[in-house]
């Protein structure tokens, strides 16, 4: 195996981002050849972060973390929600479940046993772009912790039984979300801002789609989106990248699974349409749930730390605008907060407040009165310092454990192709300025506005003239 050590100037500089190309998956990567080894970054403390990338395209990503005692590893899979076709929507999250239902190897109780036997965590989550099952354990169980990985993920039976079995299951959870009303709420907002594209989708699929769903259609869905140019295993803690890549190699050594066979599909930039809609789900809970916002940044777009910091001090902490405003000033609301997504093609910046359905109306005008406020005058310099702040705390405090670093290392690679230091991160958040906040303020927040509610209300018409305004 080759080895390239690329340590020059700092982690990543601008050689490294020179060598970005679009790998046969249709992701953005960075040029590696198969068979080789890179370190990415390191410092003085002994961490390093290395990636190799396998003859059959797999990636492996791991970080060295001296001094803990723990292990975090997590295969990342390049296929969500949004890489479903219509029958196949809630695919990918059953697909997550049915993973751990057995293997040639091992029973779904062996595969629990095994890890509670060592006060592990073994689970996985579904997200619209990426899978990722994982196991965190201590370090001298790094073994087992690939090997499981490894084997519900390459070897995973999908018996007929148990997708009838765990139909039940998935079925369960979407009741679950349904009884739930902030995330609910989150999903019928995808759906009133994105419309039709593939991003608007709910990530657990419909009671339909899910009853509807054949083992076969399943089996397909697994073989077409689990390949290896698709997938990252990332590893964080106290691990050494010689001896994760010897644990890879014996658990894939022997294994027929699908992943060697088809090409990865093209992940295609789907059309953005956004809908206008004012969508209501009509429940009879206590309070009324709102949410609203605009289409905004994809994750390539430049400006995507100006956009955390805007939403940051927009109404991101107790001394945000919206906080301030709804809660402080007026006490129209417990819950009020922004929050941004930023996807391979598109984003959204969002606003969330829960009140009392008395109160809706003008909860909505308040919101509506803060972001006309900022799109026109931007931020003071006070608030900016706030935003840089919040962001740069969330970031550094975020990664104190084996399991964030490794989430990070797996959403990065498959992302963007580059692992970026913590430092260049801070680094650019810190150049975020009051003016760079408010030429995007003043393009983000003026555009059209889509909305959800869910609450006590049969119909539109019965919501507040604010409400029912807002995407007019």
């Amino acid at each position: 195996m080759t080895i390239h050590d690329t340590t020059a100037a700092g982690p990543l500089g601008a050689r490294s981002r020179r060598h970005l190309t679009e790998n046969d998956a249709g992701f953005v990567g960075h040029r590696q050849d198969a068979d080789t080894t890179v370190l990415l970054d390191s410092d003085d403390t002994g961490r390093m972060v290395r990636r190799t990338v396998l003859p059959n395209g797999l990636r492996v990503v791991t970080e060295r973390m001296p001094g803990l005692r723990s292990a975090s590893v997590g295969m990342w899979v390049a296929a969500g929600s949004r890489d479903e076709t219509g029958p196949e929507a809630g695919a990918a999250h059953y697909l997550e479940h049915l993973l751990f239902k057995g293997t040639r190897r091992r029973t779904a109780i062996q595969i629990a046993e095994e890890a509670d036997a060592v006060g592990g965590e073994l689970n996985a989550f579904t997200s619209k772009e990426h899978t990722c099952y994982y196991a965190h354990m201590l370090d001298e169980d790094l073994p087992l912790a690939v090997d499981l990985v490894c084997d519900v993920v390459f070897d995973a039976l999908l018996t007929d039984h148990d997708v009838d079995v765990e139909r039940g299951v998935v079925l369960e959870e979407i009741a679950i979300r349904d009884d739930d009303p902030e995330d609910l709420l989150h999903d019928a907002f995808s759906a009133a801002l994105l419309a039709d594209h593939s991003l608007g989708k709910p990530v657990l699929g419909t009671e339909d789609s899910i009853g509807a769903m054949t083992p076969e259609l399943l089996r397909t869905f697994y073989r077409r989106s689990y390949t290896p140019p698709r997938m990252v295993l990332a590893v964080a803690g106290n691990v050494e990248h010689d001896e994760v890549l010897r644990l890879v190699d014996r658990a894939l050594r022997g294994r027929e699974h699908p992943l060697a066979a088809p090409a990865a599909p093209r992940r295609g930039r789907a059309e953005i349409t956004q809908s206008r809609e004012l969508v209501l789900h009509t429940d009879e809970t206590e309070q009324a749930h709102l949410m609203l916002g605009m289409p905004g940044l994809d994750r390539h777009d430049g400006r995507r730390h100006v956009l955390g910091v805007l939403s940051a001090a927009l109404g991101g902490g107790m001394s945000s605008r919206l906080f301030q405003e709804i809660r402080e000033r007026r006490g129209l609301a417990y819950s009020v907060y922004s929050s941004d997504a930023c996807y391979s093609d598109a984003g959204s910046l969002s606003v969330y407040a829960g009140c009392q359905p008395a109160r809706l109306g003008e909860v909505a005008g308040v919101v509506r009165s803060v972001l006309a406020e900022v799109a026109d005058g931007g931020l003071t310099d006070a608030e900016v310092a706030r935003g840089r702040g919040q962001l740069r705390g969330g970031l550094v405090l975020g990664l104190e454990d084996s399991g964030s670093r490794m989430t990070r290392l797996g959403k990065r690679e498959l992302n963007f192709g580059i692992q970026l230091g913590v430092d260049e991160q801070l680094r650019q958040i810190e150049t975020v300025d009051a003016e760079a906040v408010a030429v995007l303020a003043a393009d983000l927040l003026r555009r059209p506005i889509s909305a959800a509610v869910v609450g006590p209300y049969a119909h539109v018409d019965e919501l507040p003239v604010e409400v029912r305004e807002v995407t007019r």
